[in-house]
């Protein structure tokens, strides 16, 4: 049996839709375990007339295999109107998902609208000092969980039962959002609203720890996905520049509940180089024409918001840091086709904080926004390598920058992707071999 962990080892946005899409041809269940609609997987897959990009935020990706088994766990925050406009994207272009296919876990809790209009209305008058959500709704809707006033996937299932929650919540909730000056909610449409979204949603609900348990029992291979990335964890990641839930492998067991020695493999996936999107330190950015360069050549803009990425060099202190709390057994490196042109690459070793020399760090955002990135630069290639399918056939320059990286991090490289499409990749270890 294995149960493998696709873990985002930078700030997010690393390409692990692809990954997770390439191993969910192996897997027989897939499950969601954190994060809401704030994730974006991008991916490419091939249809009768070439190649078809989907994009999803909630469902898991292995949707678009027919044998596959999806499941939304207790730790996921669930916009079900996003949900639902998914499902609906997916069956327009030929997919019918049916609850045989996707399940949900009944304790996973409910973004409502007062969660989003609180998070525009706070980003709002922070000016300044923003923190870069995506005003989905996601931080209040993890803040209400953690209060014990959130509202759950079961509570929708009954009227009476959601207007006895809300009746408990929704005062202060609209008392916050009128001391930011936004408006509030009235309670009788929100039950009607939400009250019928339930009846929608009742035929996907099911007992996801159960299946999990059963699945494990089976001897079948379970491919959890994780969404944003290791240093955006709200426990240990460049606070409060992170993200509202536990995106490390331990998350796995918090989110999705099972053992914590359920995992076989952690499969950490990173780019070549590194971006981070919203406000935080990034000691390696770029503020110039390469950053731009690569930005332009990645195509560096959010699957989910639309902003454009900022954009620097690999930080191999980052990776070790993400490396120490997650326990990878390997990496994935993306977008390696994405250096291809540059004079030069350069990779982060350490960081010069106040005269010292950091080799691995925590992500306290004082000490990383001090940080002063010391390089070893190597040389680039012209090549373009997106039809490789073996290491060997990449230029020399290329290898070295995969090699360096294992080196700088002591964690092996797996698989490297030289292009969006499924097929543009190269596996060396595979935890589905």
């Amino acid at each position: 049996m294995i149960a493998c962990v696709v873990i985002g080892a930078q700030w997010g946005d690393e390409g692990k839709g692809k990954v997770v899409d390439l191993y969910t041809r192996r897997a027989d269940v897939v499950a969601r375990f954190q994060g809401g609609n704030n994730a974006g997987h991008t991916l490419v897959v091939d249809g009768p007339d070439g190649p078809v990009k989907t994009v999803l935020h909630l469902i898991p990706s292995g949707i678009l295999h027919d044998d596959t088994l999806n499941l939304i766990g207790s730790g996921v925050s669930i916009d079900v109107e996003v949900l639902f406009g998914e499902l609906e994207g997916l069956a327009k272009g030929g997919l019918e998902v049916t609850p045989d296919r996707l399940r949900i876990c009944p304790d996973a809790h409910v973004i409502m609208p007062y969660h989003c209009a609180l998070d525009h209305a706070r980003e709002a008058r922070l000016e300044g000092g923003r923190i870069g959500t995506t005003g989905r709704g996601i931080g209040p809707c993890y803040e209400d969980r953690a209060a014990r006033r959130g509202v759950r996937i079961r509570d929708l299932l009954d009227a009476d039962r959601l207007r006895a929650v809300l009746e408990r919540v929704l005062p202060e909730r609209n008392a916050l959002l009128t001391w930011h000056g936004a408006e509030a909610f009235e309670l009788d449409p929100l039950v009607e609203r939400f009250a019928t979204l339930g009846q929608r949603i009742a035929p996907f609900i099911a007992d996801v720890r159960g299946e999990l348990a059963a699945a494990i029992e089976r001897g079948d291979d379970v491919l959890f996905e994780g969404a944003q990335g290791s240093l955006l964890d709200v426990g240990h990641g460049t606070y409060p520049f992170v993200t509202s839930s536990y995106t490390t492998s331990g998350g796995v067991a918090i989110g999705a509940g099972v053992p914590p020695s359920t995992l076989t493999h952690v499969v950490a996936i990173a780019k070549a180089y590194c971006t981070r999107v919203g406000a935080g330190p990034f000691p390696t950015e770029l503020d110039d024409a390469v950053g731009q360069q690569l930005r332009d050549a990645g195509h560096e803009y959010g699957s989910t918001t639309g902003r454009p990425r900022r954009c620097g060099w690999f930080d191999a202190v980052a990776l070790r840091a993400a490396h120490r709390l997650n326990g990878f057994t390997s990496l994935a490196i993306t977008k390696l086709d994405v250096l291809s042109g540059l004079d030069e690459v350069r990779i982060c070793v350490a960081w010069e904080v106040d005269g010292k020399t950091i080799e691995v760090s925590d992500m306290d955002v004082v000490e990383v926004a001090k940080a002063v990135p010391v390089y070893v630069t190597l040389p680039g290639w012209t090549e373009d390598i997106t039809g490789v399918r073996h290491l060997d056939q990449l230029p020399a320059a290329a290898r070295r920058v995969l090699t360096t990286i294992e080196e700088q991090t002591g964690v092996p490289v797996g698989l490297v992707s030289v292009g969006p499409e499924r097929d543009q990749t190269i596996e060396i270890l595979s935890p589905f071999a």
